[in-house]
């Protein structure tokens, strides 16, 4: 599936501006933070921080955009595979930044 969006200058395509809002207050600035910490530590922090806004469907949005692919076009073997990491009830080493 071809991505439309275009790119902004975190260089993450396919994240909407809710989501990059969250993405910035865990401290992920660029695509190249995004693929060090991964889509499912990211899904971690921002979830610490918006437990009831924060979805499985943010974690396949993060997972796709690594993949630059639409988050629907994720196999369903991998989204049960994130799904089951992000279930782990842990954040690596993570504490807020208070801004």
């Amino acid at each position: 599936m071809a991505l439309r969006k275009k790119q902004d200058a975190t260089g993450i395509q396919t994240i909407g501006p809710v989501s990059m809002g969250w993405l910035r207050e865990i401290g992920i600035h660029s695509r190249a933070d995004l693929e060090t910490i991964g889509s499912v530590e990211a899904y971690r922090r921002a979830k610490v921080l918006h437990p009831d806004r924060v979805s499985l469907n943010s974690l396949y949005g993060l997972e796709a955009a690594l993949r630059n692919i639409h988050w629907r076009a994720l196999p369903p073997p991998l989204k049960e595979e994130l799904r089951a990491e992000a279930e782990i009830d842990y954040v690596q080493n993570w504490k807020p930044v208070t801004i």
